[in-house]
């Protein structure tokens, strides 16, 4: 499948830009697939506006594979998707492991209907860049792919300037998640793109949850063939955006509303602020991020959309003051959260 293949509607969508969710998973009490809540949060991310969803990344937790859930739990999210009558949603599928996973993974997802592959390369971190280059080739041939710079503190690797120009250069790329939780390297990836010509084809997507808004809001200068231009990152892929995700639409339909150039009020540093300091309590930033996957948990099962905050491994669990952590930025960013849109719509979403 080539980027030529998608549906034209969901490829636009996903070019100009917006709200991509991470999606979780929900779980009984006895640690099982709760198939009900797992629609429902699947509905209530494309409700609130999502441009698509993406599913088996780290949020949904990679045990899933180990645990045989992958398949099934891909095929509940795109049934979801193939049933929204308002838009066709972009969709994206966390793609891991060595060549051999990835491919099969990769496979599946395409099988599924799935637009593109996540590719994690977390798995290669021993390996030389020209190997990488194969690696994401090989996979690229079988369905479009978006690239994922993720941090070295969870289990990414230092990737070049040079790598991200060689891997935009491969024709079949879509987009790239940029998470390597610095501002050089995110720099690095967006060189990358513009010195491989390929920023027409390649939408970009933040993943850099210590700096959300300041990445859309940044008009990034760039290089290529002697000529300045300048980038946009055009949306998140996040598991920020797991929760609260109608207010993130808002928040980023309003960035888009800016004079693409000029002064922007300072009021955006202090939502740049507000939006990290409730990333820090949903992924237990004190703690070494400990209850990353628990955190989002709490809120979505505040909201009545989660019957708990049970993960695949019994360990991981909230972080030491994590809840009281979530207490304040509810008390301190009332305007940040969608509960009353959840609270009107949750028995609808339950329901099916």
């Amino acid at each position: 499948m080539r980027i030529d293949d998608l549906p034209k509607d969901a490829l636009a969508a996903f070019r100009r830009g917006g709200v991509i969710p991470a999606h979780p998973l929900a779980l009984t009490e006895h640690r099982t697939l709760d198939e009900r809540r797992q629609r429902a949060v699947s509905r209530y991310h494309l409700d609130a506006g999502s441009v698509g969803l993406a599913v088996g990344v780290h949020t949904t937790q990679f045990a899933i594979r180990e645990a045989g859930l992958y398949e099934p739990v891909l095929r509940l999210a795109m049934e979801e998707a193939a049933g929204w009558v308002e838009r066709t949603p972009f969709m994206v599928a966390g793609v891991v492991g060595r060549t051999d996973q990835a491919v099969a993974e990769a496979e599946t997802a395409r099988g599924l209907g799935y637009h593109a592959a996540l590719l994690g390369l977390a798995a290669l971190n021993d390996a030389a860049v020209d190997d990488l280059i194969v690696h994401c080739r090989t996979v690229a041939k079988i369905m479009p792919v978006m690239g994922f710079y993720l941090q070295p503190a969870v289990g990414g690797r230092h990737l070049s300037r040079t790598f991200w120009r060689r891997f935009a250069e491969i024709d079949n790329v879509v987009g790239i998640k940029i998470a390597p939780f610095n501002r050089y390297r995110t720099l690095d990836v967006l060189q990358g793109v513009a010195r491989a010509g390929a920023a027409d084809r390649i939408a970009l997507y933040t993943g850099n949850d210590d700096h959300i808004v300041a990445d859309l809001l940044t008009p990034f200068p760039v290089e290529t063939a002697g000529d300045r231009m300048n980038l946009r990152i055009v949306g998140g892929l996040l598991g920020h955006w797991a929760v609260w995700t109608k207010r993130a639409v808002e928040l980023v339909e309003e960035i888009k509303s800016l004079p693409a150039e000029g002064p922007i009020d300072r009021a955006w540093l202090t939502r740049d602020a507000a939006v990290t300091d409730t990333n820090g309590a949903f992924f237990d930033a004190a703690n070494e991020y400990a209850g990353v996957i628990a955190g989002l948990h709490e809120v979505l099962r505040r909201q009545g959309l989660f019957e708990g905050t049970w993960c695949l491994d019994p360990h991981e669990t909230l972080g030491p003051g994590q809840a009281q952590e979530i207490d304040r930025v509810y008390r301190l960013y009332p305007g940040l959260n969608d509960d009353a849109f959840v609270a009107a719509h949750r028995e609808r979403w339950l329901d099916g």
